[in-house]
């Protein structure tokens, strides 16, 4: 979801300095926040110190204490640059803080300055500091988009629409915009801005013109490497749609309008969207050293959101290729990153979209469920009243793993009819989650026509459709699907691996291919490391215990059962907890252990009452049947 990754630095037009003492006397060069208070004046803003009031076209904006200090210093030492010890013993002076604090800082003094178009002036120096420069061009090398080029005045329609952008407004944003654009007030930079509306609200369909607008309109002002970044971000939206033949064209425009400035903040954005083109063409290796190349040139610049950015995809590729433990690491201190760094909803999205795809890859449900929380109060507390397609999908398979599953089903349909819209090439996914949540309630036609269309869709359905294979007595067709999903190269395949081999294992186990399983299950037990979730090792368990079972070694198998309803019940997914119970019983019964059978039947049973599953109830109501069988041959023996 990036359109343009955080507020990337804009031109606007020409600065006017009006400061309350002459701007012909020399300014002390000591470090000092002494320096004579003034009234600054830049763009449409106005900062007056004595008064401490930002005001924008006239109107007074608000503005947090640190930020507006930061902006003073920055605005009185205009000749040169700060370093960042001196700016952090001037605004924290006897606190000990770290440079995370001055980030923010400077990352939310960005955020109220691109109210007016003014971000370009805060640069951010690599390693040293920063310094506020407001020898801009002239507007016309970053004139207004459309022809009129109208100044803004107060209560305009451009102003509201960045005011309206800037509290996360983003219905009245867009409705700003249109009319700014109407009456020709928007620079190329409100094209941006506009798009960025368009996409929280869920519409990226409409963000695409503006832009390409705006790579148009930097372009005839000779701005090629500010055109780059509009570029990439239509590369995101069109790979997002499921249109990889476009996404690259753009890419490869973009490529074009970076040229030879690889140190630039466009260049680690076009590594970045490198890394998911790769990964959308089956190429994790390479899209793993696009992403380190991206977050190289964003640690090297200090920008959060392309360290991020190139952070996250960093460990979604490690995942990919058997790193778990350092993928897990940089997802999750990517997203610190990026998030305490004051992103826009869509940067957001993708920091928690590309750690919630690894989770469900995973199925490691307890992270899942922790990162879908709180991307949904995250998405809330940024204006996002309608939650995307990704996010509705996220938590939808959460909820079915939860035994939620009316719920669930409720939220994956909604899911569906959104990710038309913003993702499409989901659905697919989608339609798998829905099978899974129709075979946990028992509905096995409507689980396998989900099955079936999700596969349709493009999407491997596995290992979803194999259990319902072995529900439907297919053990056969069952094998050899899951073998067929170990085959290829694209993230979802290798970052489901796991999970695929382990119900292999089991359906090996159950088909009497008893060296096939024990290959499968040395195979994830000689590496714990790379699959250390407790479902992979719930279904090894089960797996084992199928081995057992045929080895004639039911203690044993009754000792995996155990294990694997232990980590179903840490994982809390109540309808494996009851499945893996009931087998339980059924080896309790063989072994003349009735009481204890009679208790897993009992918890089972519970389960299925509790999450309305015809199927669980079907299953207690045969185990019934068999406990009863053996009572009454007990009764008979005696």
């Amino acid at each position: 979801m990036a359109r343009r990754a955080d507020g990337e630095l804009r031109k606007r037009r020409p600065t006017v300095l009006t400061p309350s003492l002459s701007s012909s006397d020399p300014l002390p060069t000591a470090v000092t926040g002494l320096l004579p208070m003034g009234t600054y004046c830049f763009g449409d803003f106005e900062l007056n110190e004595d008064a401490r009031a930002l005001r924008l076209a006239g109107s007074e904006i608000e503005v947090q204490p640190l930020v507006f200090d930061f902006l003073a210093m920055l605005l009185r030492h205009r000749d040169r640059a700060m370093s960042k010890d001196e700016l952090l013993e001037t605004l924290w002076p006897g606190v000990t803080v770290t440079e995370a604090s001055l980030q923010r800082v400077a990352s939310l003094a960005r955020g109220v300055l691109r109210q007016g178009g003014m971000e370009t002036a805060l640069r951010n120096l690599p390693r040293f500091g920063y310094r506020i420069c407001l020898d801009l061009p002239p507007i016309s090398a970053n004139g207004p988009a459309g022809a009129g080029g109208k100044l803004s005045s107060p209560g305009s329609p451009v102003l509201s629409a960045r005011e309206a952008v800037a509290v996360r407004k983003w219905h009245e944003a867009a409705a700003c915009f249109t009319e700014a654009d109407a009456a020709g007030e928007l620079l190329t930079a409100d094209l941006e801005e506009w798009a960025l509306a368009l996409e929280c609200m869920g519409r990226p369909a409409e963000a695409i013109p503006l832009l390409a607008r705006a790579v148009t309109a930097y372009g005839v002002a000779g701005e090629r490497l500010r055109a780059a970044s509009p570029a990439v971000g239509l590369a995101r939206v069109h790979l997002e749609r499921g249109e990889l033949a476009v996404a690259k064209g753009w890419h490869k425009r973009a490529a074009q309008l970076i040229d030879g400035a690889t140190d630039s903040r466009e260049h680690g954005l076009w590594c970045w969207m490198g890394a998911r083109i790769m990964g959308a063409e089956a190429e994790p290796e390479q899209a793993l050293a696009l992403a380190e190349q991206a977050f190289a040139v964003g640690r090297d610049l200090e920008d959060p959101v392309v360290e991020s950015l190139g952070l996250i995809y960093r460990g979604f590729f490690k995942l990919c290729l058997g790193e778990t433990k350092s993928g897990q690491e940089d997802q999750d201190f990517a997203a610190a990153l990026g998030l305490s760094s004051d992103v826009d909803p869509v940067v957001g999205g993708i920091l928690y979209c590309n750690i919630l795809w690894a989770c469900r890859n995973f199925g490691d449900w307890a992270r899942a469920n922790q990162w879908t929380l709180g991307y949904e109060d995250w998405c809330r507390g940024h204006g996002l009243e309608d939650l995307s397609g990704s996010c509705r999908l996220h938590r939808a398979e959460v909820l079915g793993v939860h035994g939620t599953l009316k719920e669930a089903e409720a939220l994956v349909r909604a899911a569906l009819d959104q990710l038309a819209v913003d993702a499409p090439w989901a659905t697919g996914d989608a339609l798998r989650v829905l099978g899974d949540i129709h075979l946990a309630a028992g509905d096995l036609t409507e689980a396998e026509t989900a099955y079936r269309a999700s596969h349709a869709a493009g999407w491997d359905p596995q290992p979803g459709l194999a259990l319902l294979q072995l529900e439907q007595g297919q053990a056969e067709a069952a094998f050899s699907a899951l073998e067929r999903s170990l085959v290829g190269n694209g993230w979802p395949t290798l970052q489901r691996r796991g999970m695929v081999l382990a119900t292999l294992a089991k359906v090996a186990a159950r088909t009497n291919r008893l060296e096939r399983a024990k290959e499968v299950i040395t195979e994830l037990e000689s590496q714990p490391q790379r699959w250390p979730m407790a479902s992979i090792r719930a279904l090894s368990a089960e797996a084992k215990a199928e081995l057992f079972i045929r080895e004639d070694r039911p203690t044993e198998a009754v000792r995996e059962l155990q294990t694997a309803c232990s980590r179903w019940s840490e994982v809390g997914s109540p309808v494996n907890v009851a499945d893996a119970r009931l087998a339980l019983a059924a080896l309790l019964i063989q072994l003349g252990d009735r009481a204890g059978a009679e208790l897993e039947l009992g918890t089972a049973l519970a389960v299925a009452k509790k999450v309305d599953s015809s199927r669980l109830m079907r299953l207690c109501e045969e185990m019934t049947g068999l406990l009863a069988g053996a009572q009454q041959i007990a009764m008979g023996g005696a």
